[in-house]
């Protein structure tokens, strides 16, 4: 690989800086020394926010999903990530949502760790039934109440699961800053923005200090546990490059994202969609939130990855909305009865 095309950011100032004359400053405190760029970006381990992981293999097939889990009581938050990202996209705010519900974010075909027989099969149908297959297979057939999340492109996936009502034991839904509108308006120009990604890092480090630096992640605690896992060695560059190869999925973009908002309204369940701005809203949702059809909250001061940005609010959020719908471990549990609300269609 040509170094020539690696893009390095300017360091930042380290302490091994040489000692400075005595003057009559010499009694102002120095200020603290800055760590180094290669500490401050350092990869942060899963483990301090989820608490296991495992493989989930699909009978029948060679397909293997990844998935992370924590916590031990009450529904299930089963999270879905955007393209592009991975299950660990939800880890710092996994460590919160873990003491009130059970977390489970898995890796999306092509994503992460999962491994299967056409990483390139991207469409919403083959992608539903990933979700609807690891959830059989960790539950097998009387599952607890479930909370489906989706960020981006794992949004649209959780509502045209939502869609299928397959899922007898689905208690709520939670849509991350993707509107059909917005989105599908987007779509000429994702090539474009997937090209002016720097492609190429010397380092794992780099790659972190670059998703900070250029705005994708605005918060680095979370971009050092959830980047390493986009991210895969090349030998042939000698460098880290994405693992998940976006630009080649584009025949399947524009079914993730066609028909995804009376899908949204019509699912059954409490709903709740949270956005970066209210200018994503397109009309049929404008029309759906004022009449109360579900509840909308606009999350300020964060970019497109609402979960990492500001996982401390996201949990808080998803939290509320878990106590707000009533949603027990078996369902939505109405005062004066004792049988879930929900069940097989």
């Amino acid at each position: 690989m040509d170094s020539s095309h690696m893009t390095s950011l300017p360091e930042d100032i380290t302490d091994d800086q040489p000692p400075q004359p005595a003057s009559v400053f010499a009694s102002v405190p120095q200020r603290p020394p800055t760590k180094s760029s290669s500490e401050k970006y350092a990869p942060l381990d899963w483990s301090s926010y989820f608490d296991k992981e495992d493989d989930v293999a699909i009978p029948e097939s060679n397909d293997v999903f990844h998935v992370y889990m924590a916590g031990t009581e009450g529904p299930v938050v089963f999270c879905l990530h955007g393209g592009g990202y991975s299950g660990l996209s939800f880890s710092v705010s996994a460590g919160i949502i873990k003491e009130k519900a059970r977390v489970v974010a898995m890796d999306l075909r092509g994503h992460g760790k999962s491994v299967t027989d056409n990483d390139f099969d991207l469409s919403v149908e083959t992608l539903c039934n990933d979700v609807l297959a690891v959830i059989k297979e960790l539950y097998g057939d009387s599952p607890p109440a479930i909370i489906l999340v989706g960020h981006s492109m794992g949004g649209s996936i959780a509502v045209h699961v939502a869609a299928k009502r397959l899922l007898s034991t689905l208690a709520g839904l939670i849509v991350v800053d993707v509107v059909e509108g917005t989105a599908m308006a987007s779509l000429i120009h994702m090539q474009q923005i997937l090209s002016n990604r720097m492609h190429h890092f010397s380092s794992i480090e780099k790659a972190i200090e670059w998703s900070v630096r250029a705005g994708t992640l605005r918060n680095i605690d979370s971009a050092r546990v959830s980047v390493p896992a986009t991210l895969k060695y090349d030998d042939s560059k000698k460098c880290y490059v994405y693992r998940t190869e976006l630009e080649k999925t584009e025949q399947y973009w524009k079914g993730w994202y066609e028909g995804l908002s009376d899908k949204f309204l019509s699912s059954p369940v409490p709903k709740l969609l949270l956005l970066a701005g209210t200018d994503r809203l397109d009309k049929s949702l404008t029309i759906g939130q004022m009449q109360g059809k579900f509840q909308m909250i606009v999350v300020r001061h964060t970019g497109h990855a609402i979960q990492e940005d500001v996982p401390d609010e996201f949990a808080t959020l998803v939290v509320n909305f878990i106590s707000r719908n009533q949603i027990g471990p078996n369902g939505v549990v109405i005062p004066g009865l004792l049988k879930p609300a929900f069940s097989k269609p």
